[in-house]
């Protein structure tokens, strides 16, 4: 008869408490540990688990498999997006998780990128029926490299807009909230013909303008980066 599954989830950041909701929610069998527990109620949930989930930081995970958890039977995996270790499965969720715990019914939509080499992602998850695909483990730091490029650092842009919108323009930053939706559709709609504005419209006048006014500015670096980008994209 197949073993059911009992999950073991370490961690306590963002991503533990997303999946502690959304495993409580899929009424699956989990416990959770953290490192301001004792180290003996480890060893006794350890003693439980058919699967550990390792949502703990990427430089952390392989010496705290060899410290803690050497001989266990159990599936490890981990939830890093560019770690390539013997020592645990690579399962990474391809979202983004904030403070805020999201609509129940949004997690089963969350995709997981698997090693290659990974088991069936019913075997690797049981339980979770989440859309998923594979990647090899030699293509996976660029892999992770562009998620951060494109979710992490759009984001630092985002925030200096309204952080700039409120303190110095004096206008409310949900003022730009349907210039960001609207870009993200037209993104997902056609990345192709998502880029306006005065690169696209070749307005030198306007672009020298804004260089000018950003000249203190640390974010003038980043305009001009994206400027040498965006003329190279289109003569290449």
């Amino acid at each position: 008869m197949r073993q059911v599954p009992h999950y073991l989830l370490i961690g306590s950041g963002r991503v533990a408490r997303h999946f502690s909701f959304y495993f409580e929610k899929r009424h699956l069998s989990f416990s959770t540990w953290h490192r301001n527990q004792p180290i003996q109620t480890l060893h006794q949930r350890v003693e439980q688990a058919t699967h550990i989930l390792l949502a703990i930081s990427d430089d952390a995970i392989e010496s705290f498999i060899e410290n803690t958890l050497p001989a266990t039977p159990a599936t490890l995996i981990h939830f890093s997006g560019s770690l390539v270790t013997k020592k645990a499965y690579g399962a990474h969720p391809l979202m983004t998780f904030n403070q805020q715990l999201y609509d129940e019914t949004y997690y089963t939509n969350i995709p997981f990128v698997l090693d290659h080499d990974a088991p069936d992602f019913a075997d690797l998850l049981p339980g979770l029926s989440n859309p998923h695909a594979r990647l090899h483990t030699t293509l996976k730091i660029k892999y992770h490299a562009l998620c951060v490029l494109a979710a992490n650092f759009s984001c630092i842009l985002w925030k200096k807009l309204f952080t700039a919108f409120e303190n110095e323009l004096q206008l409310a930053p949900e003022l730009a909230h349907p210039l960001l939706r609207q870009q993200m559709n037209n993104l997902m709609h056609d990345p192709r013909t998502a880029l306006t504005g005065p690169l696209v419209r070749k307005d030198l006048q306007t672009i020298s303008k804004h260089l000018n006014i950003l000249t203190d500015d640390p974010f003038c670096t980043i305009y001009q980066a994206f400027l040498s980008l965006g003329l190279h994209h289109e003569h290449s």
